[in-house]
């Protein structure tokens, strides 16, 4: 089968949740009818808070729906002063049932509101004296910000503050405050030059958000340290995050989580990350590799899924699901070490040796 990686409506379809939620995606005899489910808890030492932002850009129209501005909704996970309030909601209704809907599988509606997360609703931010590093997250495509919730609260854990973005109309449900829910209208529009408008969409959704984030009025001024930003992504959001390297200056470092590379990246010189699930190299990542000029990594996990990077695996083990030749919550540690290791090095300058070659503690892992 084709992966998000390359496009298409069914390849939408296959990354909803009846293929997505684990690599194996097959349902093991004897799954409860009513899973309890969780995310695994955060690994760093600070409580973790979210909160949620409806941004508006007024100067620029949404490229799916040009009569109107563009809208982003944005979860914000950071260091948390007291692990106050209730566990925060990991999606709404809405979006759950729509992307369930997307699966065919006879699954509650509502089953993505019952999972377990770690952070508090608009807990108070823990002060830090010059803000703490910004790590930008761009969910892949069809999936919605939530999709990458266990990596970000481990972040906002170690501290960071940690935006996770909604890139409505590419996503099977974004979900605003007043009610409104718009439904993937990108996935119905795949053809030609799809995924290169998706990217520049994406890279200029980055760069106003850095503008409301790191701006001369900042919406979350004295949280954010405006030196310091990386951005991550999975899938075409990995693609969305070495662009906006390239063409925002204020972002300082990109890791692609298995992402294919629509837009060719020209040369830079600043530190990219690319982390890819087994299977033969990607096309575009052997094409881009010799502009990368700065510090670069390539990495390969052995036995890894195109979903291996989110939270898919966790939630789909625990719906009975076969993870793949990996546990699904090593999955998820994978990726939070590694992406952590690389925020480290380069917003924090900390020694990171999981990135100086093979470490036996994660032997799937190699370096090309």
């Amino acid at each position: 089968m084709m992966t998000l990686r390359h496009g298409g409506r069914a390849v939408a379809v296959l990354l909803a949740l009846a293929a997505a939620l684990a690599p194996g995606g097959a349902v093991a005899a004897g799954a409860p009818a009513t899973p309890a489910l969780t995310l695994p808890a955060p690994t760093g030492p600070h409580p973790v808070g979210t909160t949620w932002l409806h941004l508006t850009d007024h100067d620029r129209p949404d490229p799916w729906a040009p009569e109107q501005p563009r809208e982003l909704m944005v979860s914000m996970w950071y260091p948390a002063a007291a692990l106050v309030g209730a566990p925060a909601p990991y999606t709404t209704a809405a979006v759950s049932a729509r992307v369930v809907a997307g699966t065919g599988l006879p699954l509650p509606p509502d089953v993505l509101t019952t999972v377990r997360t770690h952070a508090r609703r608009d807990a108070p931010v823990r002060p830090n004296r010059h803000g703490w590093p910004l790590v930008l997250l761009s969910p892949g495509f069809s999936l919605s910000r939530e999709s990458l919730t266990g990596l970000a609260e481990d972040l906002a854990s170690r501290g960071y503050v940690v935006a996770g973005i909604d890139h409505p109309y590419e996503a099977y449900g974004v979900e605003f405050p007043d009610g409104r829910v718009v439904d993937c209208r990108a996935c119905d529009e795949w053809g030609d030059g799809t995924a290169q408008k998706v990217i520049a969409g994406r890279t200029a959704d980055v760069s106003f958000l850095l503008d409301r984030l790191t701006g001369p009025r900042p919406v979350w001024r004295g949280f954010v340290d405006r030196q310091r930003v990386a951005m991550v992504g999975h899938s075409i959001g990995g693609a969305s995050a070495v662009r906006t390297l390239v063409t925002d200056p204020r972002v300082d470092a990109a890791a692609d989580l298995d992402g294919t590379l629509f837009t060719p990246v020209g040369p830079t010189v600043r530190p990219v990350m690319l982390v890819g699930a087994e299977r033969p190299a990607d096309h575009s990542w052997v094409r881009d590799w010799p502009d990368l000029g700065g510090w670069k990594r390539w990495l390969t996990v052995t036995g890894s899924g195109h979903m291996s990077f989110t939270d898919r695996p966790v939630l789909g083990a625990q719906l009975g699901q076969d993870p793949g030749a990996i546990p699904a919550e090593r999955q998820m540690l994978i990726t939070r070490e590694y992406v952590a290791a690389f925020v480290d090095r380069h917003l924090r300058a900390r020694p990171a040796p999981l990135l100086d070659g093979p470490d036996p503690a994660y032997p799937e892992v190699t370096f090309r």
